[in-house]
């Protein structure tokens, strides 16, 4: 496999890049900026002890919550021993603000700090995550809200963070997928590999492909050990206050590794109103579904009833779930399962079909167009764009800053990619041939055999990854950059 250093850099090669970039600070410089700590921290998962990350403020609160038209002005000190870097995901910052090693940099060495500043003109539910070798699956993530108060702010805000656990540490993890050889003793008709996770379990969904013809694709690579709301299971889930027939709004961030998952409101329905931040058209509904890297804003309204009100989130194509509870005082709180009373399907494009943003993009002819395969496979456990596996050397594909451009996303494997831009918001405006004003977004789920075509004005020059959300598959090569002409 070719090598990737910008995506694998061991701890001692980032450490030594590091020092090139001015901005790197002594811890003890103070500022008057919000201070974002990267730290270790030990959670209980099924009554073991688990050493994570965390991205916390001085004084314990995580991720970062704050207005639309602030600065973004904020320090962030790694008080870890290895090298880190956070990626605002969502956000439109500067391109050298952006947090990807390699690409935008700098890696942030041990002891040291960077600070940030730049505008924040959208409100929206965004989150931060590390860029640095496998530290988003050890949850180096959290929050960033850019609260708006004409956007339902008289409501109670819920905010979930979606994880996927394992105990097994995520390099294990990567050397085990891409070490797996395809299955001897199969036959399947040409082009067709047969996808399986890390133990070897076999996770297949059935589908009709775009020519009519039936496949298999892989749902879930990596057989983890537990999935997280807000760091617990159900065994143990977040009971949130809320007031007898309260108002809320969940702001749901899927921050998992590798995991999509269905929302279930369980007896509740609610209204779909922002996706990756945007406002759409306000959608109603029980369950929604909700791929990684993707944000799901839902306002519910809660019966005036004195229980418990579990939110549930059921893994695509299995019955394991994970949630939390809202609660209003006095409210009982029993037992939950933490299988669903039957196994999901895999995520479709159903629910993007309909969506539709409340702010379109402006008429325009696209002036670039650039067609993107998304290719590989399970059985090697090589994953591209182009069929190119992306090294640092790639050369970035080009923008000219002014122009519409479209991006056709053509999925050519038996698995579903979760594509996320850097620095922009697009807007879906295409699936398999049909043409629509659909939800605007940073982050578009392609299951296998589909074609998305999404659309932005070129309006943040630098350098900016693309890339797919599941994390093995961005490191085994499915990553890609533009580059502003």
């Amino acid at each position: 496999m070719l090598t990737r250093r910008a995506m694998l850099m061991n701890t001692a090669a980032l450490a030594a890049t590091a020092p090139r970039f001015s901005h790197a600070l002594p811890l003890e410089q103070n500022t008057p900026t919000t201070t974002l700590r990267l730290q270790r921290r030990v959670i209980d998962v099924y009554g073991r002890p688990a050493s994570v990350y965390a991205i916390r403020q001085p004084n314990d609160a995580v991720g970062l919550t704050t207005k639309i038209g602030a600065r973004f002005k904020v320090r962030v000190e790694n008080e870890l021993n290895e090298p880190s870097i956070l990626h605002w995901h969502g956000l439109t910052p500067p391109w050298n603000q952006d947090g990807v090693p390699g690409v935008t940099g700098p890696i942030i060495p041990p002891g040291l700090a960077t600070e940030y500043d730049f505008a924040l003109p959208l409100g929206g539910t965004y989150w931060m995550h590390s860029h640095a070798g496998f530290q988003e699956q050890r949850l180096m993530t959290a929050p960033l809200i850019v609260e708006d108060p004409s956007f339902h702010g008289d409501r109670q805000q819920v905010v979930v963070m979606l994880s996927d656990f394992s105990f097994t540490p995520p390099q294990e993890i990567y050397q085990n997928l891409t070490g797996k050889k395809a299955m001897e003793g199969h036959s399947m008709p040409a082009g067709m590999e047969m996808g399986h996770d890390m133990t070897g379990h076999m996770d297949m969904n059935m589908e009709m492909d775009m020519d009519g013809k039936m496949s298999m694709s892989d749902l879930n690579d990596v057989n983890y050990d537990a999935f997280l709301a807000n760091d617990r299971t159900l065994a143990d889930p977040q009971s949130v206050a809320v007031e007898l027939g309260g108002r809320v709004l969940l702001r749901i961030i899927n921050g998992a590794s590798m995991s999509a998952f269905h929302v279930d409101l369980g007896e509740m329905s609610g209204q779909l109103v922002a996706v990756d931040g945007q406002a759409v058209l306000p959608h109603a509904g029980q369950r929604f579904p909700i791929a990684c890297g993707q944000r799901l804003d839902v306002a519910v309204d809660l019966p005036k009833e004195r229980k418990a009100f579990p939110i549930f989130f059921v893994l695509e194509g299995e019955r394991r779930q994970t949630g939390i509870v809202l609660a209003p005082i006095g409210a009982e709180i029993k037992k939950i399962s933490e299988e669903a009373s039957e196994k999901s399907s895999a995520l479709d494009l159903a629910l993007e079909g309909v969506l539709r943003t409340a702010a379109p993009l402006a008429p325009r002819k696209a002036d670039r167009v650039h067609t993107l395969n998304l290719t590989g496979d399970m059985a090697s456990y090589v994953w591209s764009i182009n069929n190119i596996v992306w090294q640092e050397t790639t050369q970035p594909l080009e923008l000219r800053a002014g122009e519409r451009v479209e991006l056709v996303l053509n999925n050519h494997t038996m698995m579903a990619h979760p594509m996320h831009l850097h620095g922009h918001n697009f807007q879906v405006v295409e699936i398999d041939g049909v043409r629509f004003s659909g939800a605007v977004r940073d982050t578009v789920f392609v299951p296998p055999h589909k074609r998305v075509v999404v659309a932005f004005d070129a309006n943040n020059p630098g350098h900016w990854a693309f890339h797919c959300h599941l994390l093995y598959h961005m490191h085994a090569g499915m990553f890609a950059t533009f580059r502003y002409a």
